[in-house]
Parts: C-alpha cells; structure tokens; sequence
C-alpha cells in the first residue's frame, strides 16, 4: 500500500514539472549534474557542472528515503531530501523531493518556502494543514485555507505563502513533498523572528506582536536554549 502511494508522490511530481519554470530557470542542456569543483569552468545556478562525459548513471540516483531523516525543527519533524545537494543530476531540472515525518503530534512550524511551490502527499497518518494568504491578495488578504488530510490525500501551498502541517493524530505520520525548485529554501517564521543571530531587538518584536517585552525576552531566551 504504501509503495502504491509512493508511486502517487512520483506521478504528482512529474505534473509540478510541468509549472516547475514559475520559479527555476528553464535548462538550455539537456542536464548539468552538480559538482563542488571550483576548477570546473561552467557555472549554472549556484552549482558547477560536471563534465558530460564523467556523468554516470549514479549522479541520477538516491536512496535512504525509505528511512526518517534529520531533524527539521524542535518539534520532532525530520526531513530527508531530494535536492541539488544529495542528488546532483536534478541541478537546473527545477524540481525536488522531500521525505517529511511527523511524530504523534509533531508540528512542521509555520514557514516559507521562498523559491517554490508544493505538493504534499500523506502516506500514513493524520495531518492538519493551511497555508495563509498574503495581505495583497485582493478581499482575501491573510486569509487561511486549512484541511486534515489523510493517507492518499493531496494538498497544495502556493510560492512563497506561510504554511504549515500538524501530526493531528496519536501515531507517527508520514508524508511526501515534491517542489518546483531543486532548492526550495526554507524560512521557519518562529526560528527567524526569536532566534535570529544576531537577536532583533525586543522593543520591535514587543511592537509588532503587541505583547510586553518580558514576554519577548522569554521566547527568545527559548529558542537559544534549543539552539535552533
């Protein structure tokens, strides 16, 4: 059953290829597989190109997104991807892919993906997700379209809006994400504004959140503490 949504997640990715240009600039070879060699004379989208005739079929290739990842945040997400740096030959292709787990109530925090949109597929498990519009979006502005998904549901978060996912359930969840940019980027909006290095001062942080400082002061001193 779950290799029959694996094969869901592929297909779905195939169609964000399709709309993949919004974001990544369309490749005018036929692939250029990254490499960190600075001695190499092409250099396309933040990433030197491997040399054509050194190409194997093994640039093409990854595994290991059978098995959860590293951790994305403090609330127990991991993530394991599929991305310019662990599968070279999507470089330029502008897609990826993302293996996402979520323990029993586990939160993908708010955040943005600035150079892409998604597809998320869950393949096991219960996930409450939204995204939030921006405050241009004519009558609609900050507006919240949310669902709770389950497995072989499908939902989509435009570039660039925030979003997020929740485990509603008390079991592990598991889910798949296809992107149209081989490096989606990634802005978790609590880590930016009360973890930031240097710290944003407080007085604005107080201002914008309309809480007493004391209060900000706190958050701050939280997200030093898990160091992230």
């Amino acid at each position: 059953m779950v290799f029959k949504f694996f094969v869901l997640t592929i297909a779905i990715m195939a169609l964000v290829t399709s709309k993949s240009y919004a974001s990544d600039s369309i490749p005018l070879k036929d692939f250029c597989v990254a490499i960190n060699d600075t001695n190499s004379h092409v250099f396309v989208n933040g990433r030197f190109c491997k040399n054509p005739e050194h190409v194997t079929a093994d640039d093409f290739f990854t595994s290991g997104l059978n098995m959860p990842g590293n951790a994305l945040n403090q609330f127990g997400v991991t993530v394991v991807a599929a991305n310019a740096y662990t599968l070279p030959g999507i470089n330029t292709l502008g897609i990826s892919l993302a293996r996402i787990d979520y323990p029993p109530y586990g939160l993908n925090a708010p955040h943005t993906n600035p150079r892409e949109s998604e597809v998320l597929v869950i393949l096991e498990g219960m996930l409450y997700v939204g995204f939030v519009t921006s405050t241009s979006a004519p009558n609609v502005k900050n507006r919240l379209f949310s669902k709770i998904l389950h497995p072989g549901d499908v939902f989509v978060f435009p570039m660039g809006l925030i979003h997020f996912q929740l485990n509603a359930g008390k079991t592990k969840a598991i889910a798949f994400a296809a992107f149209s940019s081989q490096l989606p980027g990634l802005n978790i909006i609590p880590n930016a504004l009360f973890g930031s290095h240097p710290s944003i001062n407080d007085d604005i942080l107080a201002k914008a959140f309309q809480v007493d400082k004391k209060v900000v002061d706190y958050i701050q001193s939280e997200f030093e503490r898990d160091n992230f």
